[in-house]
């Protein structure tokens, strides 16, 4: 690696953030450095398995944080900025990079999580003289915005969280853009690891997927275009939104937002341009409301830290729980006494995804009728999903089962939900006929 002479060198710290719009730390950083490098580590640790066996990041996430990766890439060098791409621990790399290129600052999205937090700290403390600049910029309603006075006065429940930030806070603007840095001849593109270096043996897309999509930030705004003003989805969304098959019924953006190729803000700023442009309506409000739930277990995260991993929840709940590996692995292979069970359960092995409407009644299934350790079916998720993120995830796993934020306690009736949601059984015969 040769060693750079310039001294007025920034280093952008891309974790869940993986985009050029809308970036607070990567414009703040081109505002203030000649020469910008970002980096990218494909921590060894996310591809092990966890303490329930399952591997935490599965073939079907890795595979579209290669596309996302490959498009952040591409779009960092129309800036004149390079991306260093590494299979590496953050603080394995970050400090000998520091040192090569004489970097003076580093810039990155806070993240709070116990893990994400020990490797900052542990970057940190093995680099001297640097100024570290972080940002909460995965958020709707920013955290110096809403109306509690700290993260412990978020509320508990979601509704009164909604309306006082409806009521009392502004979803701010969006960062601009920067602009290209001067021009330079960038180094020949820093390898991406392949599907085979994470440890994946290579897979054909399922042709009955429901996200049929590829990751990045281009893509996040083609779909935003298709769904919102091609096809103009977005006017049915709450319609349509507890459906179960194909690409439209809902909007499919959460994969983009859990890795940060979009921003929760955009999105926001381009409802509020459709209901200018084409009409508002309680299916264009819907959407929002669905960006404040996933603010919302942000929130509940910061106000609860590792509480959110535990067994008890944040209500710190004694319940019965259970471990039957049998029942593991009916409820993991579709094979329980319900078939809307398991044909959730097989969609979400075969594609990496499932409907909102699937993902509660899997999960009141395995936590409230199985009473089986409501961690396991998170940590499942989490090596499953395309979408995962990590507050939204475990937040949901919590409130659906009992030791989270559900001020009812629901427990979900499997055949009436079925009987509602697929009356004519098209969706179980989609993933259980052969």
């Amino acid at each position: 690696m040769p060693k750079k002479q310039t001294t007025n060198t920034g280093l952008v710290w891309f974790r869940n953030d993986l985009r050029i719009s809308d970036h607070e730390a990567l414009t703040t950083a081109c505002n203030s450095h000649e020469k910008i490098i970002g980096i990218y580590c494909f921590d060894p640790r996310h591809y092990l398995k966890d303490q329930f066996g399952f591997i935490k990041t599965g073939k079907f996430r890795s595979k579209f944080l290669i596309e996302t990766i490959e498009e952040l890439q591409k779009n960092l060098e129309t800036l004149n900025i390079e991306l260093l791409v590494f299979q590496e621990k953050p603080e394995d790399i970050i400090p000998e990079i520091i040192s090569e290129y004489s970097v003076k600052s580093v810039y990155f999205q806070k993240e709070w999580t116990q893990e994400e937090h020990d490797v900052e700290k542990e970057v940190r403390r093995l680099v001297n003289d640097i100024e570290f600049n972080s940002y909460y910029q995965q958020f709707l309603f920013h955290p110096e915005d809403i109306p509690f006075s700290s993260f412990n006065d978020i509320p508990k429940v979601y509704t009164e969280f909604r309306k006082s930030c409806e009521k009392y806070s502004k979803v701010r603007e969006l960062v601009n853009l920067p602009s290209p840095l001067p021009a330079r001849n960038l180094p020949e593109k820093a390898k991406i690891p392949s599907f085979k270096d994470l440890g994946h043996d290579d897979y054909e897309k399922d042709k009955r997927s429901a996200f049929p999509f590829k990751g990045g930030e281009d893509q996040a705004k083609k779909r935003i275009q298709e769904y919102f003003w091609e096809s103009k989805n977005l006017t049915r969304y709450k319609e349509t939104r507890n459906e179960m098959i194909g690409a439209n019924y809902s909007s499919k953006l959460s994969a983009w937002l859990a890795n940060g190729s979009i921003s929760a803000r955009q999105v926001y700023h381009e409802v509020k341009k459709f209901e200018k442009e084409i009409t508002s309506n309680l299916s264009t409000y819907w959407l929002i409301f669905e960006l404040i739930w996933r603010d919302f277990f942000k929130y509940i995260s910061l106000k609860h830290a590792n509480k959110i991993f535990k067994l008890g929840g944040i209500q710190n709940r004694s319940l019965e729980w259970n471990y039957d590996k049998q029942s593991l692995k009916d409820w993991i292979h579709g094979n329980t006494k319900y078939d809307f069970v398991n044909a959730n359960m097989r969609e979400i092995s075969n594609t990496g995804f499932m409907s909102n409407r699937g993902r509660q009644n899997v999960n009141s299934f395995w936590a409230k009728e199985l009473k089986q350790d409501w961690r396991i079916g998170a940590a499942y998720f989490e090596s499953l999903l395309i979408d995962y993120d990590v507050h939204s995830n475990w937040g949901n796993w919590m409130y659906n089962s009992g030791v989270g934020n559900d001020p009812r306690d629901r427990k979900f009736n499997i055949k009436n939900q079925a009987e509602r949601y697929d009356p004519n059984n098209e969706y179980q015969d989609l993933w259980l006929k052969d």
